[in-house]
């Protein structure tokens, strides 16, 4: 999720404050410490429906949030200063096939959440084959850039288009016309723009020939979790349970967020309208499930990744073999 940048005062205000714990502790190495992506959204409602609702604790266990900074979650998880981490299918695939000590163990978005957005006034781009010579507002991911290029050619177009890194500010280029599209996350930037009188057109991925994706996923150290079995366990079904929470009941999921987080939220009925839309078409896979992870799901966007050469090794070489995904997820930990 690209969150807009006045959460930023919100993240330095929680940075402040410190961590937040399910419960007092004395000993920290018996405190499982989970890092956040970026600052608390609707893709944390299942952690934050597991911290206020006691599901942690009820499970015997002490759980810290590490606040989102400058250090990546895989980085943190792969250090062993975090043993659970957000990430995405992306950033997992890169972390563990640069060497890092993780595997994602949970996944509590199935689906693409994200887009590429343009004007809905903007008749000339009616689809993405017509974003052919236009001006991208990206966020200097690689990654990303290579996914439009591709459905752009699966819409018949070349995939040819300029690129500018504006970070957040992305949005506003495309909203104000500096830039012709930007990719959206749909459950914040999409909704935030109907709040603001700004029609958008979207293009899903999916719809174009591209090979659905994981929007979130939860990364475990590896060696933790080998050490410390039953906790590790006990800690993602957990987890697993306040997901499934926030997906039954979408309202009382972003009202877990928002009490864990007072103030941070300016428009509190975003989130309530994002964690409804997650609740509605996101957090389930095709048999009702929440966190589940496939490895053949896994693989189609992770090769997708080493075919364009994305993917580097331990030593910084480009891999010249394409991993055996299996050994990228697991489903060991959830409950069964």
């Amino acid at each position: 999720m690209r969150l807009r940048s006045r959460l930023v005062a919100a993240a330095l205000a929680l940075v402040t404050l410190g961590a937040v714990s399910s419960c007092a502790s004395d000993d920290s190495d018996d405190t499982i410490r989970f890092a956040l992506d970026w600052t608390p959204n609707t893709n944390h409602t299942g952690l934050y429906v597991a911290m206020q609702e006691g599901l942690f604790e009820d499970a015997g266990l002490d759980v810290e949030i590490l606040p989102f900074n400058d250090a990546q979650p895989e980085s943190l998880v792969d250090a062993g200063n975090a043993e659970f981490g957000i990430s995405t299918h992306q950033g997992s695939t890169l972390a563990q096939a640069a060497g890092a000590r993780n595997i994602a163990v949970l996944a509590p978005l199935q689906q693409w959440a994200t887009a590429i957005a343009v004007r809905a006034d903007r008749a000339d781009l009616a689809r993405p084959a017509d974003l052919d010579g236009k001006t991208y507002a990206g966020f200097g991911d690689p990654g990303s850039s290579r996914v439009l290029a591709q459905v752009i050619r699966n819409d018949g177009g070349r995939g040819e288009f300029q690129e500018v890194a504006l970070g957040t500010s992305a949005y506003e280029a495309v909203y104000s016309g500096t830039a012709d599209f930007t990719v959206s996350y749909l459950a914040w930037e999409g909704i935030e723009a109907e709040h603001r009188g700004l029609p958008m057109r979207y293009f899903s991925y999916h719809d174009h020939g591209f090979p659905d994706a994981y929007s979130i996923v939860v990364d475990g150290n590896r060696e933790w979790l080998a050490d410390n079995p039953d906790r590790a366990r006990a800690f993602v079904q957990a987890l697993q349970r306040g997901y499934e929470i926030a997906a039954d009941d979408p309202d009382r999921g972003a009202r877990a967020l928002l009490d864990a987080n007072p103030g941070a939220f300016t428009d509190e009925e975003l989130v309530f309208e994002s964690q409804r839309m997650l609740s509605e078409g996101y957090m389930r896979d095709d048999q009702g499930r929440v966190g589940t992870l496939d490895p053949e799901k896994w693989a189609g966007f992770a090769s997708f990744l080493f075919e364009q050469g994305l993917l580097t090794g331990p030593d910084g070489a480009p891999l010249t073999d394409e991993p055996d995904w299996s050994t990228y997820v697991t489903d060991d930990y959830l409950t069964d």
